[in-house]
Parts: C-alpha cells; structure tokens; sequence
C-alpha cells in the first residue's frame, strides 16, 4: 500500500508567481520557497506586492491560462498513476490549480486556498493548515500507507523527511547543498528510477 507524493510547482509545472513576475516586471514577485523558508513571510511579502502595485487574481488568471504543464510532466504523472496512488501536495491555491489540473488529468491535489473581495483584490489567504505537507504524510502512515515523496524546495523537506523516501527533484543548489540525505535527480527519467528503487514492489 503505497502512495506517491508530489509538490507541483517546479515538479510538474512552472512556477506561477515566477510567470507573473515576468509578465508584470516585478522582480520581487519572483521569490519563491526556493528562496524563502518561511511560507507566511513570502505570502505576506507576495500580497503586500500585489497591494501596492493595485494587482489582483484576474491579473493572476491571464497568465496562468498562458501556462502549460512542464515538458514530459504529462507522462510522468501517468506513469505514476498506473503504478501509485498520486496526491499532489502543494502550496498554492485552489484558486490557482484548476487550468494546470486539467492538463494534468486532475490527479488529488491538496492545498491552500485564497481571500479575495468584490474586485477580484487578493486580501488574505487560509492555509489549510500548518507545515501542511508533513502533516499529510503523518496521516497517510497512520492509515498504513507507505509513501514516496518528491519536491524541488524548502517547504518540501519537512514531507520529504517524513516519508519513508524522500527524492529531491530540479532543487536548486543551495536547497540540495542542505539536504545531502536526499537523492537528487533532474530528469522525470532518473525520478522514475528513484521511485522503482524505493518501492517496496516491483515496478518496472
């Protein structure tokens, strides 16, 4: 009885703040949990941008309906779909996931969702609730789940640890200089192989 574990951006699909960063030219937008450890001090950071530059969620929207799934993500998840029970555990918002979700064959996705007003002004986000990917991972083994878990980023590491393997995947240097106890790989190719090594089936 195994699950696998996902984050989503950066793992299956671009970096939505990054995108909007880009088409807004707002550098400081481009911070992400690569960057900063501690969610709630990048999400406040994110709305107070946001705030200032008078941006809201159908701002947002225009670029994620722009976005596509990373090259060979598609494949990868139905890969692990046919050999797993996938749930995608991330930190962005349902808000956010519908457009990408669709092109990735909705798998589950478990994540936070967003506060907003009569104008579509961003004003507050919920988190589902906290250090929420290890949290996951806690519950699932208490059904007597065995899971295998796979992220690019700080606020992966907690679930990383937490599942019986952790697999570090297109984490940037610095992320991957702290955690040496986590294979790395950058390829969908070689995290295929890191799940068939750590399953305690046989996959092929």
């Amino acid at each position: 009885m195994e699950l696998a574990c996902l984050d989503l951006e950066g793992v299956l699909i671009p970096e939505i703040w990054i995108g909007f960063a880009e088409k807004t030219g707002i550098d400081e937008l481009k911070a992400t949990t690569r960057d900063i450890p501690d969610y709630n001090v990048l999400m406040r950071q994110r709305l107070d941008i946001l705030n200032q530059h008078k941006l809201g969620l159908p701002d947002i929207h225009e670029v994620i309906a722009t976005l596509s799934p990373l090259e060979g993500a598609t494949d990868f998840v139905s890969w692990l779909k046919s050999r797993f029970q996938l749930i995608i555990l991330s930190d962005t918002f349902y808000e956010f996931s519908h457009p990408l979700m669709r092109q990735l064959d909705f798998p589950t996705l478990f994540c936070h969702r967003l506060i907003t007003d009569e104008q579509g002004h961003i004003v507050d986000y919920k988190l589902r609730q906290e250090d929420p990917k290890r949290q996951c991972v806690k519950a699932f083994h208490g059904l007597n789940f065995r899971v295998i878990a796979a992220g690019d980023s700080y606020n992966d590491t907690t679930m990383l640890a937490e599942a019986d393997a952790g697999i570090l995947f297109r984490a940037p240097d610095n992320v991957i200089a702290e955690f040496p106890q986590f294979p790395s790989v950058t390829s969908y190719e070689e995290l295929k192989q890191q799940f068939i090594a750590a399953s305690a089936r046989e996959l092929s």
